[in-house]
């Protein structure tokens, strides 16, 4: 599959997952219960009392809301703070993740060479695995802490069973977006974490390697790894043998003598065969 196409699918699953994750955060009825709704002559009384991360409200069969803010931080519950916390470091992650990613695809003309923009798209990577673990915990969190009340064999006097609402779940599906876009991003780029191999090639006696090895492998098991040579070796065919034989300067080099033939001497020998 094209690189750009899967690059292009992880930012927009990733992008649309943040944007679930964002907007749970002002989203309403996190947790809800409902009392009454049986009995009764011809009225049926019923009442909901609903929660967010910043406000516990009372809606009533009239419709009418009353809702209670939390004044400060001191006086929000444990978890609840864990949860805002943990999402606010996923935002603040899922930010800089996106514009490394968006700095880092192919399909961009803005982030310098191409071994630098997968490094890059390697890290905004990373940035958003962190990013959508730090709100799977936020969300798993605030689930754990509903369960151990509803589940509860008996609870306290004016204590309530709640049940989950509609944002945990689309905060749940947002943070398995952003895992997924992660997983694209670092499918187009596991070349980053496997280093370069030097190739040697061999022709017939001779070895050829890249100029940039020179010195480093090749060289040192003969002169140590602090000698580097002062000239670089001419290769030419032979085409007696079909080999390469170097005619560079060497003193302790044990040429074959074919390759000192001149072209007298091949002339005449061709005339005799």
């Amino acid at each position: 599959m094209n690189k750009r196409f899967i690059q292009v699918c992880g930012f927009l699953i990733s992008t649309l997952g943040w944007l679930f994750v964002l907007c749970t955060m002002a989203m309403d009825f996190w947790r809800i219960t409902q009392i009454g709704g049986q009995g009764g002559s011809y009225i049926i009384k019923v009442a909901w009392f609903w929660s967010n991360l910043w406000k516990d409200c009372f809606t009533d069969s009239t419709a009418v809301t009353n809702c209670r803010d939390f004044p400060v931080l001191w006086s929000v519950s444990t978890y609840v703070q864990g949860v805002r916390g943990l999402l606010m470091c996923g935002l603040t992650l899922g930010f800089f993740a996106a514009v490394l990613c968006f700095l880092g695809m192919e399909c961009t003309y803005i982030g310098g060479e191409q071994e630098n923009k997968d490094k890059m798209l390697l890290a905004g990577a990373v940035f958003h695995f962190v990013g959508g673990m730090s709100d799977i915990a936020a969300y798993c969190l605030y689930i754990n802490r509903i369960a151990r009340t509803s589940f509860a064999p008996s609870l306290a006097p004016g204590v309530l069973r709640y049940d989950l609402g509609p944002p945990i779940f689309l905060g749940l599906v947002g943070s398995f977006f952003i895992l997924l876009g992660a997983v694209f991003y670092a499918v187009t780029v596991y070349r980053v974490l496997i280093p370069k191999r030097r190739v040697i090639y061999a022709y017939g006696g001779g070895t050829y390697m890249d100029p940039r090895s020179q010195g480093r492998s090749f060289y040192t098991g003969y002169y140590g790894p602090s000698y580097r040579p002062s000239y670089r070796p001419s290769y030419r065919p032979s085409r007696l043998y079909g080999t390469y034989y170097t005619t560079g300067r060497s003193s302790s080099s044990k040429i074959s003598k074919i390759s000192a033939t001149t072209p007298e001497k091949m002339s005449k020998r061709d005339v005799f065969v």
